[in-house]
């Protein structure tokens, strides 16, 4: 969590005091204005606050710990009610004691002794402070929870996209590393063009994508990489159309996530067609968004056609969840189409 979010909601022994200074000082001045003697209002204040913090507090960290958020809600009024007409009590004996014989110059009548309405407005007063003052509390506790909530979402997203991530790389890797297996057991010269190429994409995808958007020139480069890894294995069997159009200089993208498409269109329809297979690949540009489409050929092989029905196996999966966890709903829009020829996938996404 960072450090300056996890401090966002903490309230400090300073924060306490501040508070508490400055409620004085309105209260004083506000009594004093009332009763037109501000070295009374000063008396009683000073007198009545220790009071108000002892309720306060006893309410935040004890009460409601040990009875409201328990769900002892019968216990928790009987005990903050008492709380306070001990309360009222204790202030009723001071206040007579220490500083004046009229212990309510502000009520309807002068009194000195404890009265039932007496006691019924001091308790209010008391309750009206003790419910700010826990507003306040419980105010700042949601905050920090849904801030905590939040981070925890936020972190879980990114692990998750981490993990997805790694899911991509060992695939592709697998592949390629098949391609040069092949290429060795016919002693062929391509192979030191292959492993050149894959020492290419091995570095983009170790250095590269470890950040959350890669810059579109180097995703589209990473692809011309695999399909010239692709063209040297099929030989003269591969025809590769791709067209770029627009401009996609200072334009970002999730790294891997066009190279899936690309890489699930030799796996299920290169791989498992014989002879002469074609595969369209067009990158277009307009304004902020990138139109990108990929059409490669069925499998030839009945068994295999049901696999396309099921997005691919787990590539166009995990491509359908690093755009959920990456992109916000209204920045792309992916559609995976095929009838009995193609397959094609269209996919319109944000690049800015």
């Amino acid at each position: 969590m960072n450090f300056k979010s996890g401090r966002l909601y903490r309230i400090s022994f300073w924060h306490h005091i501040i508070f508490w200074c400055v409620y004085f000082l309105f209260n004083t001045f506000r009594w004093g204005i009332y009763f037109n003697d501000y070295l009374y209002s000063l008396k009683t204040n000073f007198l009545g606050f220790p009071i108000h913090i002892a309720l306060c507090y006893f309410n935040i960290y004890f009460l409601m710990p040990k009875f409201l958020f328990k769900k002892k809600y019968v216990s928790y009024g009987i005990l903050i009610l008492s709380a306070i007409f001990l309360m009222v009590l204790a202030k009723f004996n001071l206040t007579y004691f220490l500083i004046s014989n009229d212990v309510w110059p502000e009520g309807p009548e002068t009194i000195n002794a404890l009265t039932l309405n007496y006691t019924v407005d001091m308790m209010i007063g008391e309750l009206y402070v003790i419910t700010f003052v826990t507003a306040i509390k419980v105010t700042l506790d949601f905050l920090k929870e849904q801030k905590r909530v939040a981070d925890l979402e936020r972190n879980q997203l990114e692990t998750e996209l981490l993990f997805l991530k790694t899911q991509i790389s060992p695939h592709f890797f697998f592949n390629t590393l098949n391609n040069i297996h092949s290429l060795a057991l016919e002693k062929s010269n391509k192979t030191p063009k292959v492993i050149l190429r894959l020492s290419e994409l091995m570095r983009y995808l170790l250095y590269e994508t470890k950040y959350e958007r890669q810059s579109l020139e180097n995703e589209i480069l990473c692809i011309q990489n695999y399909l010239d890894l692709e063209k040297i294995r099929h030989d003269g069997l591969l025809k590769i159309n791709m067209s770029i159009s627009g401009d996609i200089q200072e334009k970002n993208i999730a790294p891997i996530l066009l190279l899936t498409f690309v890489e699930n269109a030799f796996k299920h329809g290169v791989n498992k067609n014989i002879g002469i297979v074609k595969i369209d690949i067009d990158f277009t540009v307009e304004g902020d968004f990138l139109y990108f489409t990929i059409k490669n050929p069925l499998p030839a092989v009945t068994e295999f056609k049901n696999e396309v029905n099921h997005s691919s196996g787990i590539g166009l999966e995990n491509v359908k969840k690093r755009l959920n966890l990456g992109y916000n709903q209204n920045d792309y829009k992916l559609t995976i189409t095929s009838d009995s020829e193609k397959f094609t996938v269209n996919l319109k996404i944000k690049v800015v």
